[in-house]
């Protein structure tokens, strides 16, 4: 793996040289626009909505719709307001895990020390482990400020991205279904239904499967072949009843 990001992560008065690497990448293929005529590759221009002719990049600004009018911004505006250039991922404080929704976390990235921090980097890793906590932190990744948690993962510090407070939005104009009714044999039906399904996560046991699927008719394709695709036919409760539609999900379960 090539590293994306070298600094330090500052835990304390201690700084602790690392490189990041990409802990995740797409399953999906990578699928290219053409012209049905000849196979071309599609390109997109920059084009002016008024002139409908091609802007020369050097002449495109940016600028934010504000009262009916567009400010624009210049180079000096972007530098005013980015922050500061530092190489450290600075510890803000711990936390338990639990605490984070999942709806905050973004992407990962897998971390490994410098050959001179190999002793803080494993104090911190077995700290994290023992306390069971996770840090807090803030960093700079490609001129943009990132909040990020800390945490082990089979002997590797994991930095993972978070999302800001501003960036999740309001749960309030959804339609909340806390007063609904629920009698006592569908509560009953339904944890045992959950208890049923219940098992340990093992991220092994989910694939990609339509990317799978699209690549072996691609290849098959290919070789003026048709590719026979297995479909999973979804199955229907013959029932409106809630209580009836839980049971004949327990007994479908058993009979899978």
């Amino acid at each position: 793996m090539r590293s994306i990001w070298k600094g330090s992560i500052g835990f304390g008065l201690v700084n602790i040289p690392i490189k990041l690497y990409s802990g995740v990448q797409s399953s999906s293929l990578d699928l290219d626009m053409l012209d049905e005529r000849d196979h071309a590759k599609i390109k997109f221009l920059r084009v002016n909505e008024n002139t409908h002719k091609e802007v020369p990049y050097e002449k495109i600004v940016r600028g934010y719709f504000l009262d009916d009018r567009y400010v624009i911004l210049d180079k000096h505006d972007f530098e005013e307001a980015s922050p500061e250039k530092t190489k450290i991922i600075e510890l803000e404080n711990f936390v338990d895990i639990e605490k984070i929704n999942p709806v905050y976390y973004e992407t990962s990235y897998y971390s490994e020390p410098e050959k001179q921090g190999k002793k803080a980097y494993a104090l911190l890793l077995k700290a994290l482990i023992k306390s069971k906590k996770v840090g807090v932190a803030r960093f700079v990744l490609r001129n943009t400020e990132n909040l990020c948690v800390i945490h082990p993962m089979d002997d590797v510090i994991v930095i993972t991205k978070i999302r800001f407070q501003q960036e999740i939005r309001s749960l309030s104009e959804l339609v909340k279904v806390g007063d609904v009714e629920i009698t006592k044999k569908e509560m009953d039906v339904g944890l045992a239904l959950i208890k049923q399904y219940s098992a340990d996560f093992d991220l092994s046991d989910f694939k990609d499967d339509y990317s799978s699927e699209l690549l072996k008719i691609i290849k098959a394709k290919a070789k003026g072949k048709r590719a026979t695709v297995k479909k999973m036919k979804p199955q229907k409760a013959t029932s409106d009843d809630l209580y009836e539609q839980l049971m004949q999900s327990l007994g479908s379960k058993k009979r899978a």
